[in-house]
Protein backbone atom coordinates (compact mmCIF):
# COMPACT_ATOMS: atom_id res chain seq x y z
CA UNK A 1 0.00 0.00 0.00
CA UNK A 2 1.49 3.10 -0.93
CA UNK A 3 0.19 5.73 1.50
CA UNK A 4 1.48 2.82 4.48
CA UNK A 5 5.11 2.88 2.80
CA UNK A 6 4.97 6.64 2.91
CA UNK A 7 4.14 6.55 6.42
CA UNK A 8 7.51 4.36 6.90
CA UNK A 9 9.31 7.09 5.21
CA UNK A 10 8.43 9.65 7.56
CA UNK A 11 9.35 7.46 10.48
CA UNK A 12 12.87 6.84 8.70
CA UNK A 13 12.31 3.28 8.36
CA UNK A 14 11.50 2.80 4.90
CA UNK A 15 12.41 -0.66 3.01
CA UNK A 16 13.93 -1.50 5.97
CA UNK A 17 11.04 -1.92 8.35
CA UNK A 18 9.79 -4.43 10.49
CA UNK A 19 6.65 -7.00 10.09
CA UNK A 20 5.09 -5.89 12.78
CA UNK A 21 5.93 -1.98 12.60
CA UNK A 22 4.34 -2.37 9.11
CA UNK A 23 1.46 -3.69 10.18
CA UNK A 24 1.04 -1.19 13.53
CA UNK A 25 1.34 2.18 10.67
CA UNK A 26 -1.43 -0.06 8.42
CA UNK A 27 -3.87 -0.93 11.11
CA UNK A 28 -3.18 3.11 12.62
CA UNK A 29 -3.57 4.16 8.96
CA UNK A 30 -7.00 2.42 8.95
CA UNK A 31 -7.80 3.74 11.95
CA UNK A 32 -7.32 7.79 10.96
CA UNK A 33 -9.03 7.25 7.13
CA UNK A 34 -11.92 5.67 8.69
CA UNK A 35 -12.70 9.13 10.31
CA UNK A 36 -10.43 11.92 9.12
CA UNK A 37 -9.76 13.18 5.66
CA UNK A 38 -7.94 15.79 4.18
CA UNK A 39 -10.17 18.58 3.33
CA UNK A 40 -8.84 21.87 1.23
CA UNK A 41 -9.42 25.22 -0.66
CA UNK A 42 -7.82 27.16 -3.46
CA UNK A 43 -8.15 30.15 -5.45
CA UNK A 44 -6.39 30.71 -8.88
CA UNK A 45 -5.11 33.88 -9.31
CA UNK A 46 -3.57 35.45 -12.40
CA UNK A 47 -0.50 37.36 -11.50
CA UNK A 48 1.50 40.56 -12.81
CA UNK A 49 5.63 40.99 -12.99
CA UNK A 50 6.89 43.90 -10.73
CA UNK A 51 11.00 44.00 -10.47
CA UNK A 52 11.30 40.70 -10.18
CA UNK A 53 8.32 39.16 -7.79
CA UNK A 54 4.83 38.17 -9.03
CA UNK A 55 2.19 40.05 -7.72
CA UNK A 56 -1.41 38.15 -7.40
CA UNK A 57 -4.32 40.36 -8.80
CA UNK A 58 -6.72 41.43 -6.36
CA UNK A 59 -4.70 40.61 -3.29
CA UNK A 60 -1.68 42.66 -1.77
CA UNK A 61 -0.02 39.50 -1.82
CA UNK A 62 3.61 39.63 -3.56
CA UNK A 63 5.20 36.33 -3.96
CA UNK A 64 9.49 37.47 -3.89
CA UNK A 65 13.18 35.98 -3.97
CA UNK A 66 15.04 32.98 -5.79
CA UNK A 67 12.45 30.29 -4.72
CA UNK A 68 9.66 32.45 -6.22
CA UNK A 69 11.29 33.58 -9.24
CA UNK A 70 13.04 30.07 -10.15
CA UNK A 71 9.42 28.31 -9.98
CA UNK A 72 7.26 30.90 -11.06
CA UNK A 73 9.62 32.26 -14.11
CA UNK A 74 7.39 30.71 -17.04
CA UNK A 75 4.06 31.33 -15.23
CA UNK A 76 1.18 33.97 -15.43
CA UNK A 77 -1.12 32.72 -12.67
CA UNK A 78 -0.45 30.50 -9.50
CA UNK A 79 -2.75 28.20 -7.28
CA UNK A 80 -3.05 29.50 -3.81
CA UNK A 81 -3.92 25.82 -1.68
CA UNK A 82 -4.66 25.04 2.00
CA UNK A 83 -4.78 21.49 3.18
CA UNK A 84 -5.90 20.22 6.45
CA UNK A 85 -6.86 17.33 8.47
CA UNK A 86 -8.65 19.61 10.74
CA UNK A 87 -9.13 19.65 14.92
CA UNK A 88 -10.12 16.03 14.75
CA UNK A 89 -6.74 14.87 14.02
CA UNK A 90 -5.06 17.07 16.79
CA UNK A 91 -7.88 15.46 19.26
CA UNK A 92 -6.84 11.65 18.21
CA UNK A 93 -3.09 12.53 18.24
CA UNK A 94 -3.68 14.27 22.04
CA UNK A 95 -5.74 11.05 23.16
CA UNK A 96 -2.66 8.22 21.47
CA UNK A 97 0.12 10.57 23.42
CA UNK A 98 -1.59 10.28 26.42
CA UNK A 99 -1.72 6.20 26.40
CA UNK A 100 1.26 5.43 24.21
CA UNK A 101 3.90 7.44 22.77
CA UNK A 102 5.36 5.50 20.31
CA UNK A 103 1.75 4.72 18.89
CA UNK A 104 1.39 8.87 18.78
CA UNK A 105 5.13 9.14 17.21
CA UNK A 106 3.49 6.62 14.32
CA UNK A 107 0.18 8.33 14.26
CA UNK A 108 1.82 11.47 13.65
CA UNK A 109 3.74 9.97 10.87
CA UNK A 110 0.13 8.78 9.61
CA UNK A 111 -0.81 12.67 9.45
CA UNK A 112 1.70 14.18 7.78
CA UNK A 113 1.39 11.27 4.87
CA UNK A 114 -2.50 11.91 4.95
CA UNK A 115 -2.05 15.70 4.07
CA UNK A 116 0.38 15.30 2.02
CA UNK A 117 -2.36 12.91 -0.17
CA UNK A 118 -4.54 15.29 0.47
CA UNK A 119 -2.00 17.60 -1.39
CA UNK A 120 -2.15 15.10 -4.37
CA UNK A 121 -5.37 14.89 -4.35
CA UNK A 122 -5.83 18.73 -4.76
CA UNK A 123 -3.32 18.81 -7.39
CA UNK A 124 -4.76 16.36 -9.38
CA UNK A 125 -8.12 18.37 -9.35
CA UNK A 126 -5.70 21.66 -10.15
CA UNK A 127 -4.18 20.13 -12.96
CA UNK A 128 -7.43 18.89 -14.09
CA UNK A 129 -9.21 22.35 -14.24
CA UNK A 130 -6.05 23.44 -16.68
CA UNK A 131 -6.98 21.22 -19.74
CA UNK A 132 -4.17 22.73 -21.93
CA UNK A 133 -2.25 23.98 -19.09
CA UNK A 134 0.72 22.64 -17.11
CA UNK A 135 1.44 23.26 -13.31
CA UNK A 136 4.98 23.88 -11.33
CA UNK A 137 5.61 21.92 -8.18
CA UNK A 138 3.85 23.06 -5.48
CA UNK A 139 6.17 24.75 -2.82
CA UNK A 140 5.44 26.32 0.44
CA UNK A 141 5.91 29.26 2.68
CA UNK A 142 9.22 28.14 4.38
CA UNK A 143 10.96 26.42 1.23
CA UNK A 144 13.86 28.12 0.37
CA UNK A 145 13.75 31.90 0.71
CA UNK A 146 9.82 31.91 0.89
CA UNK A 147 8.97 33.52 4.08
CA UNK A 148 6.70 32.04 6.44
CA UNK A 149 5.17 34.68 7.30
CA UNK A 150 2.97 34.03 3.75
CA UNK A 151 1.42 31.42 5.41
CA UNK A 152 -1.16 34.10 7.16
CA UNK A 153 -1.23 35.93 3.52
CA UNK A 154 -2.48 32.49 2.08
CA UNK A 155 -4.85 31.65 4.96
CA UNK A 156 -6.50 35.55 4.82
CA UNK A 157 -7.10 35.44 1.12
CA UNK A 158 -8.51 31.64 1.07
CA UNK A 159 -10.68 32.61 3.90
CA UNK A 160 -9.25 29.45 5.87
CA UNK A 161 -10.17 29.64 9.27
CA UNK A 162 -14.15 29.89 8.48
CA UNK A 163 -13.97 27.39 5.59
CA UNK A 164 -11.37 25.03 6.87
CA UNK A 165 -10.95 26.09 10.46
CA UNK A 166 -7.30 26.60 10.38
CA UNK A 167 -5.13 29.90 11.23
CA UNK A 168 -1.69 30.84 11.49
CA UNK A 169 -0.10 31.19 15.21
CA UNK A 170 2.08 34.13 16.52
CA UNK A 171 5.18 31.93 15.54
CA UNK A 172 3.80 31.91 11.67
CA UNK A 173 2.72 28.06 12.17
CA UNK A 174 -0.59 26.38 11.36
CA UNK A 175 -3.10 25.22 13.71
CA UNK A 176 -4.19 22.79 13.57
CA UNK A 177 -1.19 20.86 12.91
CA UNK A 178 -1.32 18.77 10.26
CA UNK A 179 -2.48 21.41 7.73
CA UNK A 180 -0.10 23.11 4.65
CA UNK A 181 -0.57 26.22 2.77
CA UNK A 182 1.16 25.72 -0.83
CA UNK A 183 1.47 27.65 -4.41
CA UNK A 184 1.61 26.14 -7.37
CA UNK A 185 2.20 27.77 -10.67
CA UNK A 186 0.47 27.48 -13.73
CA UNK A 187 2.00 27.58 -16.94
CA UNK A 188 1.49 26.89 -21.14
CA UNK A 189 4.95 24.57 -21.38
CA UNK A 190 5.64 21.48 -19.49
CA UNK A 191 7.49 22.88 -16.50
CA UNK A 192 10.56 20.65 -14.91
CA UNK A 193 11.45 20.53 -11.29
CA UNK A 194 13.00 23.05 -10.32
CA UNK A 195 13.23 23.31 -6.62
CA UNK A 196 14.21 19.70 -4.78
CA UNK A 197 15.60 18.34 -1.63
CA UNK A 198 17.44 19.60 1.71
CA UNK A 199 19.08 22.06 0.36
CA UNK A 200 16.32 24.14 -0.30
CA UNK A 201 14.15 23.13 3.35
CA UNK A 202 13.61 25.52 6.33
CA UNK A 203 13.99 22.57 7.99
CA UNK A 204 16.69 20.87 7.14
CA UNK A 205 18.98 21.94 10.83
CA UNK A 206 15.94 20.35 12.39
CA UNK A 207 14.56 17.47 10.23
CA UNK A 208 15.00 14.47 12.57
CA UNK A 209 14.63 12.49 8.57
CA UNK A 210 17.84 14.23 7.65
CA UNK A 211 19.60 13.16 10.71
CA UNK A 212 19.14 10.04 10.39
CA UNK A 213 20.41 10.05 6.77
CA UNK A 214 17.15 9.41 5.07
CA UNK A 215 14.86 12.60 3.37
CA UNK A 216 11.43 12.86 2.60
CA UNK A 217 12.14 13.11 -0.81
CA UNK A 218 10.64 16.47 -1.93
Amino acid sequence: MELVREVLRYLGAGQSAPESLYREASELLAELQSGIQPRYVYRLFPVRRENGAFCLQDTSIVLCGHTVRTMLEDCDAVFLLVCTLGAAFDNMFRAARARDMSKAVILDACGSALTEAGCDAAEHELSARCPGRFLTDRFSPGYGDMPLSLQADICGVLNASRRLGVCVTDSMTLNPQKSVTAVIGVANRPQKARVRGCAYCDMKETCTLRKSGASCQI
